[in-house]
């Protein structure tokens, strides 16, 4: 516990104002979930609480609001399909979240091309450069929003993200984010790789040259 001058000097140290608690979070990713119902008619909306919450098995979450359209689909289907969206994919991205299926046959708004499903009923967004395949594992009522985990039975990586070794480029696909009511695009140059920052120096020099061979061969 602090003491009453460590606190005192906190307060003195940390100009911040104080709010009651609520939805002050980000950068997430904004993306495009795909989803059918019983008859398999497709819909998309978007959704900005989603996010990994393990690696073995690799599950997601998505927080949905019990009045979607979407959320009947994939209470009745068990499945859904996270789309990573870009920045050319703004606009879309947002009219999903601001318009309700019930209302606009988003996918024939913005006709939008499908992709099918390899192991779910549900098809994915060509336009997407990297599409999850998610089955529900659990559904908990939290309040405003229902939390759906589900397990990612299969990724499809745009290929043009895929180098010559195999490794998947994420950082060139200009994903998009949300925060705080604004949508941003991702910086293509990264800060850093995992590990970096204890890492020795000899491998830090060669990531850097790696890196840096890199960029010159794009550029020719």
């Amino acid at each position: 516990m602090w003491s009453t001058k460590q606190r005192a000097m906190g307060r003195s140290t940390v100009a911040k104002e104080l709010f009651k608690g609520s939805i002050l979070f980000g950068p997430v990713p904004a993306v495009l979930v795909t989803t059918v119902d019983r008859n398999g008619k497709a819909n998309v909306f978007t959704v900005a609480w989603t996010g990994v919450v393990c690696s073995q098995p690799p599950l997601v979450t998505i927080s949905v609001r019990k009045e979607r359209l979407s959320y009947e689909n994939i209470s009745a289907t068990g499945e859904f399909v996270i789309n990573l969206t870009t920045r050319e994919m703004a606009k879309m991205t947002d009219f999903c979240g601001c318009r309700s299926g019930r209302k606009v046959d988003k996918i024939k708004h913005f006709g939008m091309e499908l992709e099918e499903g390899v192991d779910v009923a549900v098809p994915s967004l060509m336009k997407s450069p990297v599409a999850l395949e998610c089955k529900v594992r659990s559904v908990t009522e939290l309040g405003s929003h229902d939390l759906f985990v589900a397990e990612i039975v299969r990724n499809k990586v745009d290929r043009q993200l895929i180098d010559k070794n195999g490794a998947i480029q994420l950082g060139q696909a200009g994903l998009l984010a949300y925060c705080h009511g604004e949508y941003f695009a991702l910086s293509r140059h990264a800060l850093g790789s995992f590990g970096f920052s204890v890492a020795r120096k000899s491998v830090r020099q060669a990531r850097h040259r790696q890196k840096f061979a890199k960029g010159n061969k794009n550029k020719s």
